[in-house]
C-alpha cells in the first residue's frame, strides 16, 4: 500500500488524559519532523537556485574575459586572463559544493519520506505489531542508500549498535573514500 506524501497526521483524540496515546503523540512528532525537513529543503533550494544563477553569470563573464585576454597581446589582457582563470577555478570549487548540497537534499528527502512511511505504519493498528511490514520498510530504506558507508551504518543500527557507534564506523569508512566523489562513484546530476 503506497501512501501519498505529506498525508501523515496525528490520530484525533479527545482532550482528556484517559485517551492519551503514545501512538498519537509519536505520529504528531513524526509529522512535525517531516514538515520541518520539507520546509528546510524548500528554503535551501530557493537559496541554491539563486546561487546557481549567480555562478552561471560569473562563469559566462569569466569566459568572456578569457576571450578578451586571448584576442589581445598586451600585458593588461594577460592579467585579465590570469584573473579569469582563477575565477573559473573558484567556480569549479563552488560547483563541487553545489553537488554536496544536492546530495544533502536527496538524503533529507529520503529521511522525510522514510519518517512519513514509518508514521503510516505506526498509525495502522493491523500492521503496527507485524514484523513483515517493518522488514519491508527497512529494506526500502536500505535500498535508497547509494553510498556503501550509509549501508554499513544502516546495518550497524539494525544490529542494535548505538548511534554513536554507527556514526564512528560511518565516519571511518567515509574518511577512507576519495574526497572528490563524496563517498560515491555515482554520477551526481546537479539540479
Amino acid at each position: 500500500m503506497t501512501q501519498q506524501r505529506h498525508t501523515l497526521g496525528a490520530q484525533p483524540r479527545p482532550g482528556d488524559d484517559v485517551n492519551w496515546s503514545q501512538v498519537s503523540e509519536t505520529l504528531s512528532m513524526l509529522a512535525l519532523a517531516v514538515a520541518q525537513i520539507d520546509t528546510s529543503l524548500q528554503e535551501g533550494s530557493q537559496s541554491v537556485n539563486q546561487l546557481t544563477t549567480n555562478f552561471t553569470a560569473m562563469a559566462d563573464n569569466a569566459q568572456r574575459l578569457l576571450g578578451i585576454a586571448s584576442d589581445s597581446g598586451d600585458s593588461i589582457p594577460l592579467e585579465i586572463g590570469t584573473i579569469a582563470r582563477e575565477l573559473q577555478n573558484e567556480i569549479q570549487q563552488a560547483i563541487i559544493a553545489f553537488q554536496f548540497y544536492d546530495r544533502l537534499t536527496q538524503r533529507l528527502d529520503h529521511v522525510g519520506e522514510s519518517l512519513e512511511k514509518m508514521g503510516h505504519l505506526i498509525a495502522d493498528p493491523a500492521q503496527r505489531y507485524q514484523p513483515r511490514p517493518w522488514d519491508g520498510l527497512q529494506q526500502e530504506i536500505k535500498s535508497n542508500y547509494t553510498m556503501e558507508a550509509e549501508r554499513i551504518m544502516f546495518e550497524h543500527i539494525m544490529a542494535g549498535h548505538s548511534v554513536a557507534e554507527a556514526l564512528e564506523i560511518y565516519h571511518h569508512h567515509f574518511s577512507q573514500q576519495d574526497a572528490d566523489d563524496f563517498g560515491t562513484n555515482d554520477d551526481i546530476e546537479l539540479f
